[in-house]
């Protein structure tokens, strides 16, 4: 049952969202009478599919929109939070999903952007930076290396240090947008203590995540969302998992991936010694190499950072080795023009679907039938077939469960789960020999990743080649059928069978703790 015992009654709460509607422009109602409620001390999970509202209802919070309609009540006090600044002077802090630091600056310089500290009131006074990067460190056992420069830090370090950032700025409740994305379970685990122990200090957090099992492990309560609407404030301890995908999503979800053992045939993509420096001098790949057989999943796991990145931009030519090959079927594929690597079978969920995904401005149909306009069936050489085009794109649409109001809808309209349902759509149905699946369901709700995890297994298990990189270590074992972990542009370890893996042992190789022999590792290689 919803937790509604405390409503109505101020006292109770730090911030109170009351009747929250917000209504844009275009006539888009992203909240509709949303109630939001948190208690001192509490760390309160918000959840919903992409698009349910609750960025928006966020960002409001934050001072980054305005509501439509609605009051925002901070300590007993009607408030008009018409910036972020003014938001953190109300003491509201928020830690973005993507970093906001300057990769060329230290910690400590990172630390009081914005608000440095100076000597004289001109210069700005490093060393009291540092000392203040010290002192808060200590204070909410965040230990960062203030001297560091934030480019060479890890993940785990870069997250204490927007924590801190947010701290030091005197916010008292915390808006955490997905937090553990891109973090392994050792950091994660260690980020959780770090919540805990501001929790106890008497911090609010607002923790938004799609991660289930996190959020029954480290939240007291939950809202849910749909629809721009509240479906209710619950306390953890008194639901599942099953009933937290039900209520979002408004149907079971099978939150576990099933799917036959993988018969492996011949290997499709070949990839060997590829090596590349970048700008920096510094090798974020350092021979690799790997085979992708027909009818596989071959995962790749490793903190961000590691070269997994460099490896799929070699793979479709965002940029080249500086030694290497890859081929598809025999046929090389580095330094092709884009379209000639599709036109050899490869197809590319980006890691960034709204760069590289997606035209924004474009319609659906612009995007769907991007990679395939030139084909006869849809273009004669002096006009394009119209009837032809509408057909592939309502298919598509319908296949793929893309929620929209036309064909001809902009796509940068959709939510974040439909974006990325119409770049699975373009990218699978194009008849691919290998598919390359970077961060797939990053970001996007349990029904949108349940239906792209369960179209991969379809896909592989018809005989097509994947190649999945994912930051979700729970995605990455229960969709691989073989496993890397890379570590410090390397292969680390290769697991010819993820049963019986576990997140903790990965761990180990993605940190660096431990390496697998150069035999072990080279089993990957089917020659």
């Amino acid at each position: 049952m919803p937790d509604e015992k405390y409503s109505g009654r101020d006292e109770e709460y730090v911030v109170r969202m009351s009747k929250i509607t917000k209504v844009y422009p275009n006539g888009v109602a992203a909240n509709q009478e949303v109630d939001f409620n948190l208690r001192r001390g509490e760390i309160h999970a918000l959840m919903g599919e992409n698009g349910a509202g609750k960025s928006t209802l966020m960002k409001m919070l934050f001072g980054l929109e305005q509501p439509t309609s609605g009051d925002i009540i901070i300590n007993g006090e009607k408030v008009d939070l018409s910036s972020p600044s003014v938001a953190i002077t109300h003491g509201i802090g928020m830690v973005h999903q993507h970093f906001m630091l300057v990769p060329s600056l230290s910690v400590a310089e990172n630390m009081i952007l914005g608000m440095p500290p100076t000597r004289s009131g001109i210069v700005i006074d490093r060393a009291k930076a540092v000392e203040l990067t010290k002192e808060n460190s200590k204070k909410f056992n965040l230990y960062v290396d203030p001297d560091a420069k934030v480019a060479d830090i890890p993940v785990g370090m870069k997250q204490k240090v927007e924590i801190l950032k947010a701290l030091i700025r005197g916010a008292k409740i915390l808006i955490m947008d997905e937090p553990t994305a891109v973090l392994t379970s050792q950091e994660t685990e260690e980020l959780f203590v770090e919540l805990k122990h501001l929790k106890d200090q008497g911090y609010t957090i607002v923790f938004i995540s799609h991660k289930l099992n996190e959020i029954m492990e480290i939240t007291d309560r939950l809202t849910i969302m749909r629809n721009g609407r509240s479906m209710g404030v619950y306390n953890t301890k008194d639901v599942t998992k099953e009933d937290i995908s039900r209520l979002m999503v408004g149907r079971d979800v099978v939150l576990t991936v099933q799917k036959e053992k993988a018969v492996p045939g011949k290997t499709v993509l070949r990839v060997r010694h590829m090596e590349y420096i970048n700008e920096w001098g510094k090798k974020m790949l350092n021979d690799v190499s790997f085979d992708v057989r027909q009818g596989e999943i071959l995962g790749i796991a490793g903190v961000e950072g590691n070269g997994q990145k460099e490896l799929v931009d070699m793979l479709f030519n965002f940029n080249i080795p500086n030694t290497g090959t890859a081929t598809v079927n025999g046929e090389n594929i580095i330094g092709l023009p884009q379209q000639q690597i599709r036109e050899k079978g490869v197809s590319l969920i980006p890691e960034d679907r709204m760069l590289y995904g997606i035209a924004a401005t474009a319609s659906i149909e612009e995007n769907l039938i991007s990679d395939r306009a030139g084909e006869p069936r849809f273009n004669s050489g002096l006009l394009f077939n119209k009837k032809a085009i509408h057909e592939e794109t309502d298919k598509l649409i319908k296949e793929y469960a893309v929620l929209c109001k036309s064909r001809n809808q902009h796509v940068g309209m959709l939510s974040g789960g439909n974006i990325q349902k119409v770049v699975v759509a373009r990218e699978f149905s194009n008849n691919p020999a290998v598919i390359l699946a970077d961060q797939p369901t990053r970001g996007i709700d349990v029904g949108a990743t349940e239906f792209i995890r369960k179209k991969l297994v379809e896909l592989s298990r018809a005989g097509v080649a994947v190649l999945l990189i994912s930051a979700d270590l729970n995605e990455v074992m229960e969709l691989s059928d073989s496993l890397i972990i890379m570590h410090n542009g390397a292969i680390a370890a290769y697991f010819e069978d993820t049963a019986g893996l576990t997140d903790d042992v990965m761990g180990e190789y993605m940190l660096g703790l431990k390496e697998q022999s150069a035999e072990e590792i080279g089993r990957v290689c089917h020659d």
